[in-house]
């Protein structure tokens, strides 16, 4: 009976489309070097090393995935290219800012603080507990008494009339406030 090391690379990655755990090992195991080098021309990057063989991983897997024998390319050139796309893929992503929706932003006081957060898992919840704590602390002693007013009442979705009415001012002056607390969320770093 034939091991796998005595099989062809074609048969071999037609057993890891079947699903061969085995198969699927002995790939990954024979271009973890080429991941690993793919990853090292990146080095200079804001993602870190492992981080970037993880995301050649993920490009690798795919390529097994979706490679087709009778396309005429070789699975070494194929995977190569999948590789370099995933791990350039994640550079993207990571220097994007237009990832984060300026339109949908979920409050923090509905979401974190009232406890509805469990999509969440333990962790992340307790992270994301602190984060807003974090922020809540830093605006606190960034923003005004009036500033940190109007924000609380902006998250909990009041109008600027109902603002206004609320806190003795004009719209006017609630439109300038929320102006100066967006300038200074801006620069808040924690």
């Amino acid at each position: 009976m034939k091991t796998l090391n005595d099989l062809t690379e074609t048969e071999i990655l037609s057993l890891s489309k079947e699903g061969d755990n085995d198969a699927i090992t002995l790939i990954i195991t024979r271009y973890r070097p080429a991941v690993e080098s793919i990853a090292s021309k990146f080095s200079s990057s804001p993602i870190d090393r492992d981080d970037l063989i993880q995301e050649g991983m993920i490009g690798l897997l795919a390529a097994i995935k979706s490679f087709d024998c009778g396309k005429g390319v070789a699975f070494g050139s194929y995977c190569v290219i999948c590789i370099n796309n995933s791990i350039q893929t994640a550079l993207r992503k990571i220097s994007r800012k237009k990832d984060v929706p300026q339109n949908n932003v979920v409050p923090l006081e509905e979401e974190f603080v009232n406890g509805k957060n469990s999509s969440l898992s333990a962790e992340d919840s307790f992270l994301a507990q602190e984060s807003v704590s974090m922020l809540t602390q830093q605006l606190q002693s960034e923003l005004s008494e009036f500033e940190n007013n109007v924000l609380r009442l902006h998250m909990v979705g009041c109008s600027y009339h109902e603002i206004a009415e609320r806190l003795n001012k004009t719209p006017k002056a609630i439109d300038n406030a929320l102006q100066r607390i967006r300038k200074k969320l801006k620069e808040v770093s924690f």
